[in-house]
């Protein structure tokens, strides 16, 4: 009987990549996707070659998945990136790596993008000396993001930061592990955001 690694390891193994979903258990080596790189199922020889749209839309839910947004919140975010001067598919992107979920995965204040969202929902973060509990909300440049001062929530923040200490820090964001605090002291340029989507694709798919 194969064992059963969780919906979100498939998901690696269905994209044929790491997409992050399970935190530092990504960077071990029971990670889905270091074991079996094939997908998950039976038969997997058999399965037909993607059409064009095929390929579009499973970037388009690749990078669901990798924000953990619905199908509702990422219209909206295109929709927005639309009206935005530039390349639609790198405005998407640099809006979706501001979202403070992701800016707590980034410093390492949290292992994954859903834990960082537990984070924010119990109010355990501020943004410029206030309580933020809204997930999505986007960080501006000169926001100073960091755990409210208690001494529960800088523990749980140390010990992330101690457990994950090997991540890379994106250079939009100035990082002070020992505070600990992150500031935003530029907006994500396509060069500093390490997603792994065809972005033009998800805008073809959108655009139709």
């Amino acid at each position: 009987m194969a064992r059963y690694v969780g919906p979100q390891c498939r998901l690696c193994r269905r994209e044929g990549e790491k997409l992050f979903l399970k935190g530092i258990r990504c960077d071990t080596v029971k990670c889905a996707i270091t074991k079996r790189k094939y997908p998950p199922g039976q038969f997997t020889w058999g399965r037909g070659k993607l059409s064009k749209y095929g390929i579009q839309f499973r970037e388009k839910q690749k990078m669901k998945r990798f924000y953990g947004i619905l199908e509702r919140q990422f219209r909206n975010y295109f929709r927005k990136a639309e009206r935005q001067k530039g390349n639609t598919g790198e405005n998407l992107l640099a809006m979706l790596e501001r979202r403070l979920d992701n800016v707590l995965c980034l410093v390492s204040f949290a292992g994954s993008r859903k834990s960082a969202r537990q984070l924010i929902r119990h109010g355990h973060i501020t943004v410029n000396d206030k309580k933020v509990d809204i997930a999505s909300y986007l960080v501006k440049v000169g926001d100073v993001i960091k755990p409210k001062n208690t001494e529960t929530n800088l523990n749980i923040v140390k010990a992330n930061i101690e457990l994950l200490k090997g991540r890379n820090i994106p250079a939009w964001i100035e990082f002070k592990a020992e505070i600990p605090e992150a500031v935003v002291t530029q907006l994500p340029a396509r060069e500093d955001i390490s997603v792994p989507v065809q972005e033009q694709l998800i805008v073809e798919l959108c655009s139709k």
